[in-house]
C-alpha cells in the first residue's frame, strides 16, 4: 500500500460499502458512477486486493473489503479531527498563558472545572508582540498579557480587558534575612538584590519589573543563564542572599528540605496586571463563554494599598464588562 492514501478514494469506498451500490454512492458524493468506479479501482490497485465483488444486485464487500472498512472509517474520522483542530468555532479554544505555572493558567484550570466540556488548547508564546500577532491572524483566540500601551494603540480589532491583579511575593531560602518575616515592604528591598534570570529586556514583564525596581530602589539581577524553575529554586534555597519574585498564584513545588519561604509584599502590595486580549470579531463560541466567566470572577486584589506601574494605572481595573452582558460593577 502506498504511503500516500487518497482520502477521496477512501471516502468513496466507505460510501459504496454503506450504500451497497456504486450508483447510490455516486449520488451521495455528487459525482458520476464512472468516477466512483475509477476511485474504487485505484484504491484496489493501491492496496493490491479487491474490495468489492460486483453482482447484478450491486456491490458486495470481499473479505479484504470487510477487513479494511473499519480502518477506512478511522482514516476519515482522523481527517475530520485534524481539520477540526484548526477550524475556528470547531477546534478547541486556544489560549496563550505565557507560562503553565502562572496565575492565568490557574484561571483557565478553574474555568475548565466549571465548563468541563469546553475543549482547551493551552499554548505559551514568548511575548505580547507574538501574542498580538497570533490573535490578529487567528492562530490563537486569546492571550493573557500585561498590556503596556493604551488600548487605542493596539492593532485594529484587538481588544483588551484587565482580568486579574496578582499580588507579588518574595521567595527566599531559610537563611535569608527576611525568611522569618510575615510581610516585607518594597521599600525594605531597596538596595537589595532580587535575582531574576528569566528577565528579558523589551518584554512586558521586564517593563513591569523595571518600573518596580526604579520606584523602590531594588536591584534586579539578571546575571547567569536561565536553566529553568528547578535550578532557580535550588539556588535560592541554598543562598542567604538570593531572593526572587513570584506571583501569589504561581504554582511551585520543591523538596521539603529546601524550606523555601513565600513572603507577601505589602505597604504597598505590588500587583501584576494581567489582561485578556482577543480579536473583536472572533466567532469562537467558547471565547464568549470564557470572557463571561472571567467577568463574573472576584478580583484577587486591587485598589488602595496596592502598586502597579504607571502604564497600568492608566487602564481600567478588573473586571471589564462580561461579553454581551451588563456593565460589571466596580468597587
Amino acid at each position: 500500500m502506498s504511503a500516500d492514501v487518497d482520502l477521496d478514494a477512501v471516502r468513496t469506498f466507505v460510501a459504496a460499502a454503506d450504500a451497497g451500490q456504486f450508483s447510490e454512492a455516486a449520488t451521495e458524493l455528487s459525482i458520476t458512477q464512472q468516477a466512483v468506479s475509477k476511485r474504487i479501482a485505484a484504491l484496489e490497485k493501491d492496496l493490491g486486493v479487491p474490495l468489492f465483488t460486483r453482482t447484478a444486485r450491486g456491490a458486495q464487500l470481499t473479505i479484504d473489503g470487510q477487513a479494511f472498512l473499519p480502518h477506512a472509517r478511522g482514516l476519515l474520522q482522523a481527517e475530520e479531527r485534524a481539520a477540526a483542530s484548526v477550524r475556528p468555532g470547531r477546534r478547541a479554544l486556544r489560549v496563550d498563558v505565557i507560562g503553565r505555572r502562572l496565575g492565568p493558567a490557574g484561571l483557565l484550570r478553574d474555568f475548565h472545572r466549571v465548563h468541563p466540556r469546553t475543549e482547551l488548547d493551552v499554548v505559551t508564546l514568548f511575548d505580547a508582540g507574538a501574542a498580538i500577532t497570533a490573535i490578529g491572524d487567528g492562530t490563537i483566540d486569546a492571550s493573557f498579557r500585561a498590556v503596556i500601551v493604551p488600548a487605542r494603540q493596539l492593532p485594529d480589532g484587538i481588544k483588551a480587558a484587565r482580568v486579574l491583579d496578582e499580588p507579588l511575593q518574595l521567595l527566599t531560602g531559610p537563611n535569608h534575612e527576611f525568611a522569618a518575616a510575615r510581610t516585607v515592604s518594597p521599600a525594605q528591598l531597596g538596595g537589595r538584590r532580587v535575582w531574576m534570570p528569566g528577565y528579558v529586556a523589551g518584554t512586558e514583564w521586564a517593563a513591569y519589573y523595571d518600573e518596580l525596581a526604579a520606584e523602590f530602589g531594588i536591584t534586579i539581577d539578571t546575571v547567569g543563564p536561565n536553566f529553568g524553575t528547578e535550578t532557580l529554586l535550588e539556588a535560592v534555597a541554598d543562598s542567604p542572599d538570593l531572593a526572587t519574585f513570584v506571583g501569589e498564584q504561581t504554582r511551585l513545588l520543591w523538596p521539603a528540605d529546601y524550606d523555601l519561604r513565600r513572603i507577601a509584599l505589602a505597604d504597598p502590595a505590588p500587583v501584576y496586571p494581567h489582561s485578556l486580549l482577543w480579536r473583536a470579531d472572533n466567532p469562537h463560541p467558547a471565547l464568549r463563554a470564557f470572557r463571561h466567566w472571567l467577568g463574573s470572577q472576584r478580583p484577587a486584589r486591587r485598589g488602595a494599598g496596592t502598586w502597579t506601574p504607571s502604564w497600568a494605572r492608566r487602564q481600567a481595573s478588573p473586571r471589564e464588562p462580561a461579553a454581551g452582558g451588563p456593565r460589571a460593577s466596580r468597587r
